[in-house]
């Protein structure tokens, strides 16, 4: 099984989409508690880390 960390491949796709989009077209860099991408960055880490925990609880 490939380590894909838990995130199917359309929400790996969708990710990487807007994070491109924003960083192309969002807004300019902000500090990182109201930057759009720094938040995206935090809830896939968490998101990665509840997957991983589930995992260490098998």
């Amino acid at each position: 099984m490939p380590n894909n960390d838990g995130l199917t491949l359309g929400y790996r796709v969708r990710w990487r989409l807007t994070w491109l989009l924003l960083h192309v077209a969002g807004p300019a860099e902000q500090a990182d508690d109201t930057d759009p991408r720094r938040r995206m960055e935090r809830e896939r880490a968490a998101r990665v880390a509840r997957y991983q925990a589930g995992q260490a609880d098998r």
